[in-house]
């Protein structure tokens, strides 16, 4: 008895400035796909020059799916994320497209392939601020070892030094009164999967970043950050830690510099770079790695995993 096939996931991830815009739209279009961002910025409505949302032009050729769906001050976190892109998915299933999941941010990508399980609990300001003066009053050891006495897995899994994921784990065990490392347990989807990984020689990548970093000022960035905060959105909000947001409205509350804001945020964008690969390591058996001007390798690698998923139709491509 033939079983039927899985329904297909694509998988483009890279660092920052890489060049996974332009080889997505390339694939897209090649293989009648739909564009799904795994992006933590491009969610945000009116955050366009420093998130480097596509173009209208180019969402308009291509179907893209997760790009301006909130305010600014509107709660997003990962739970939501992930049922999201796997609705976004099943949408593109339904249309007969092939969903891509692109981005640069490696917990959401990981969250829709491996099916990690997320509780959804809501931050608790009041619990956060008692845990934080907590760790302050007797130590982040102290409050890990509460966490061990709670949540031996997860305790486990966790640096003590890393008092943000300390609290957040007993938040979540405060709330529910169930351990996060049993809510956190991975059903993967049932999707034939092929992940692409992007790279780039060191100097080329920062090369980028700086260019990119000037194209976005030039094409208004800081006044994007401008109107952002005369429409009422605090520095403070998630959404306003973005890279180029939290730099330029420092220098717009006075405390730096254009230039020297500038330069934070080429710096700041190369040290988000390291944190990227701590998610997507060449080393990864689940990611093939290819040179990010090698356009037609990854297309020729996915035109094969098309044919070998369905061996019995012809390619559509």
């Amino acid at each position: 008895m033939n079983v039927p096939a899985q329904p297909p996931l694509l998988v483009l991830v890279g660092p920052t400035a890489v060049g996974k815009t332009a080889l997505a739209l390339r694939l897209a279009g090649r293989f009648a796909g739909e564009i799904i961002s795994a992006d933590a910025w491009l969610v945000y409505r009116g955050m366009d020059i420093g998130a480097a949302k596509p173009t209208p032009v180019e969402r308009a050729a291509i179907p893209h799916a997760l790009i301006d769906i909130i305010g600014p001050d509107e709660p997003f976190g990962l739970a939501q994320y992930q049922r999201l892109a796997y609705a976004a998915i099943a949408a593109a299933h339904a249309a007969s497209r092939l969903p891509l999941l692109v981005g640069g941010a490696g917990q959401y990508v990981r969250a829709v392939v491996e099916g990690w399980g997320i509780p959804e609990v809501p931050p608790q300001p009041e619990l956060r601020q008692k845990l934080e003066a907590e760790a302050e009053s007797k130590g982040a050891e102290a409050l890990h070892r509460r966490l061990a006495a709670a949540d031996p897995a997860a305790a486990a899994r966790i640096d003590p030094r890393n008092v943000r994921r300390v609290i957040r784990a007993l938040e979540v065990y405060l709330t529910t009164g169930r351990p996060i490392s049993e809510l956190q347990r991975r059903s993967p989807p049932a999707y034939t999967i092929l992940q692409i990984g992007l790279r780039r020689g060191r100097a080329e990548l920062y090369r980028r970043i700086d260019a990119r970093v000037d194209a976005m000022m030039a094409a208004g960035l800081l006044e994007e950050v401008r109107r952002l905060r005369a429409a009422g959105y605090a520095d403070d909000l998630p959404s306003m830690a973005g890279l180029g947001y939290r730099q330029l409205a420092a220098h717009l509350r006075g405390e730096m510099e254009l230039a020297e804001a500038v330069e934070l945020i080429k710096r700041d964008t190369r040290r988000y770079v390291h944190q990227q690969m701590v998610w997507f390591r060449e080393d990864d058996p689940a990611i093939a790695w290819f040179d990010a001007e090698d356009g037609d390798g990854v297309e020729a690698r996915v035109a094969m995993w098309q044919r070998q998923r369905r061996p019995d139709e012809p390619n559509e491509a």
